[in-house]
């Protein structure tokens, strides 16, 4: 509530749209860029839907500043929220792994979990990745006459 009545999402909003138009990042850059920021909240922020109750705010204005569909920032965040949910302490299933790894390995821990189920993370990183890169490159529509860029009214 004091998010939208300070109007600090679109304060932010603005000036990260400057700064994002001020470094010439080009898109395939800066998406990669929000995937790997939405993959690192999620190791420290275990719900999908307040992660983005979060980050939409903020992110969906500065990229439809930059005249990107607001369709491909949720693209974009479920992409990097999806690679590291195997991964992060936080997801609410994390207890039950640990439990049934330990029906094999008594010894297996957090760290266990982590160490085994990395190379699957980062695999889906680069595959999950590789193909928003193809989808974004062939302009492939998101949804129902739902495209990759947006223009601002007027």
């Amino acid at each position: 509530a004091y998010f939208k009545w300070s109007n600090l999402g679109i304060i932010m909003a603005v000036n990260g749209a400057d700064a994002l138009i001020a470094s010439n990042l080009g898109l395939i850059p800066l998406m990669i860029l929000f995937v790997l920021f939405s993959a690192s909240v999620n190791l420290i922020m275990g719900s999908a839907s307040a992660k983005w109750a979060l980050l939409a705010p903020v992110f969906i204005p500065i990229f439809m500043l930059l005249g990107y569909s607001p369709e491909l920032s949720q693209a974009v965040y479920r992409v990097g929220d999806s690679v590291t949910n195997i991964i992060s302490p936080m997801m609410s299933y994390f207890a039950l792994i640990i439990a049934y790894f330990q029906k094999y390995d008594k010894n297996a821990g957090l760290g266990t979990i982590i160490a085994t189920m990395l190379p699957y993370s980062i695999i889906f990183f680069i595959g999950w990745t590789l193909f928003l890169i193809a989808w974004i490159l062939l302009e492939i529509p998101l949804g129902p006459g739902v495209g990759i860029y947006y223009q601002l009214p007027g």
